[in-house]
């Protein structure tokens, strides 16, 4: 069950990781190269992105910080 739990936490934070990475990727593109209505889709997307993996890795704390005591 633990060992199910932290399988789970590590995945839920790779997609985190890789989340922000694209997000950035996308902010970064967006407010340099990009033009236009391109440029504010792009921007929006990575703001999207970037939230998504912040509420990704706060479960994921949140997960380690109040699992119940039996199981540490």
């Amino acid at each position: 069950m633990a060992q199910e739990r932290a399988v789970g936490r590590r995945r839920r934070l790779l997609v985190a990781g890789i989340l922000a990475v694209l997000g950035l990727a996308l902010l970064g593109l967006g407010l340099t190269v990009a033009d236009g209505v391109l440029a504010g889709v792009e921007v929006v997307l990575a703001i999207v992105l970037l939230l998504a993996s912040y509420a990704l890795q706060y479960v994921a704390r949140r997960e380690t910080l109040y699992r119940h005591d039996d199981e540490r």
